[in-house]
């Protein structure tokens, strides 16, 4: 089967139950992070530049209730996803796919009109399996390592175009200016230098919904390489038989999921040991070489969560990493700053072979008596391998969003969206997502 006419030809009944029930955990779970991001500085910036930018009235900013272009509302909520680093991505794109495919996919059903459930799902499907694909085939034929925007705008293009009703050369025209204008943008700049572009996957989805509208009025584009060259075929033959999306990683933590870990290594440590902080001399952290570039001590939150010194240090002085250590109130602990100014990164020649299938962490305490406590090699938890049970990721999503929205809203989206395929229609759940904070 073709991309092309796996993205317009997949029907809701082609779907496996267990692919069905994994859309509905990483709608949960990302739409949870975008309504916890959306208090964070970055949001308000997006969401107004969409406001003055993107005129339109078809589809809604989230946590907000204005109303913009579905390309303005692509990006705006995109880039508000992404402005916490807690939602689901996928170990061999070295990066993230909900993050696009739902702000994009909410953005133009709504200005379409469109409201069938199944719809939804189903268009949640092929964003995950066309968006993964691309980000694999990527990989393995560009120099360096590039944003997940680059594989979220051929993705997002792709359910743009089915939603329009694109033909099959306009669905094809559709992925090729995709390709060609997806933010290729190179992630270790920002690894080094964390700053608000994060990984570009609001920009991709803006750039792939742009791509379909443009498609549909006769613009073309150049063929999609990472689709159509013969010696990629191999990532694409198994379209509609092995399901990538029951392949993504839910993350506990809103850091960066190289980082995390060590995190993993430093929480046992303290609570087998019974130890404290203030007992902590030095940490050291064994891992692979793009997680020692995570070298930052922060004083933003940006740079909080492309750190590893920081949710380490945050890890052993709360407990935990959340939405409150990662924003001011941990930026501005000064026991969790000078504890990660003690923690050295060095790198393993077995970690660095195993990366990207594997992400491995070692992490070692000096205490001041002079005793040296060591974890077992970690990794972070969440890998499609070893799935967090549902009840974690819904109490993941209550833990984001009743902060912002309150227990009331945050269960009766929980209720909404777990039963979203079964709906008579998506238009209430969407209608939740564009009420303001309590």
């Amino acid at each position: 089967m073709s991309a092309v006419d796996f993205i317009l030809d997949t029907m809701f009944d082609d779907l496996p139950e267990a692919t069905v029930h994994e859309a509905i955990r990483c709608l949960v779970n990302t739409l949870g992070v975008g309504v916890a991001a959306s208090q964070i500085p970055l949001s308000r910036i997006i969401h107004n530049h969409a406001t003055h930018q993107f005129s339109g009235t078809g589809a809604t900013l989230w946590q907000n209730g204005r109303r913009v272009s579905a390309a303005g509302a692509a990006l705006a909520n995109g880039m508000t996803i992404d402005a916490l680093d807690a939602h689901d991505g996928m170990k061999l794109t070295k990066g993230h796919m909900g993050c696009g495919i739902f702000p994009a996919l909410i953005a133009v059903m709504q200005a379409e009109g469109i409201n069938n459930p199944k719809e939804f799902v189903t268009s949640i499907v092929i964003g995950y399996e066309i968006g993964t694909r691309a980000g694999v085939a990527l990989h393995a034929s560009a120099f360096d390592y590039h944003s997940s925007g680059a594989w979220i705008a051929m993705a997002t293009a792709a359910i743009t175009a089915r939603q329009l009703k694109l033909t099959k050369a306009q669905t094809r025209e559709a992925i090729g200016i995709a390709e060609y204008h997806g933010p290729r943008s190179k992630m270790m700049r920002v690894i080094d230098a964390p700053t608000m572009v994060k990984d570009g996957s609001g920009w991709g989805a803006m750039a792939g919904v742009s791509a379909a509208y443009l498609a549909q009025d006769g613009f073309t584009g150049a063929p999609a390489i990472t689709v159509e060259d013969p010696d990629l075929a191999g990532f694409w033959g198994d379209l509609g038989q092995n399901w990538h999306i029951e392949k993504q990683y839910i993350k506990l933590y809103p850091v960066c999921r190289w980082a995390q870990p060590a995190v993993e290594g430093a929480l046992p440590l303290m609570r087998d040991h019974d130890v404290r902080a203030d007992q902590i001399s030095k940490i050291n952290v064994e891992t692979f070489h793009e997680a020692k570039r995570l070298a930052t001590i922060p004083t933003t939150t940006e740079q909080a969560q492309y750190s590893l010194p920081f949710p380490v240090a945050a890890a052993v002085v709360r407990g935990t990493v959340g939405v409150a250590e990662v924003t001011a109130d941990g930026l501005t602990d000064p026991q969790i700053i000078a504890l990660a100014k003690m923690v050295e990164i060095s790198e393993d020649d077995t970690f660095n072979a195993a990366f990207p299938a594997r992400r491995f962490a070692r992490t070692h305490f000096l205490l001041t008596d002079g005793r040296i406590l060591s974890s077992d090699v970690t990794e972070a938890q969440g890998d499609p391998e070893a799935k967090l049970d549902d009840h974690v990721v819904w109490n993941k999503f209550r833990s984001l969003t009743v902060p912002v929205m309150g227990a009331e809203w945050s269960e009766t989206f929980l209720k909404t969206a777990r039963t979203i395929a079964d709906a008579p229609s998506v238009a209430p759940m969407f209608d939740l997502m564009a009420q303001p904070p309590k």
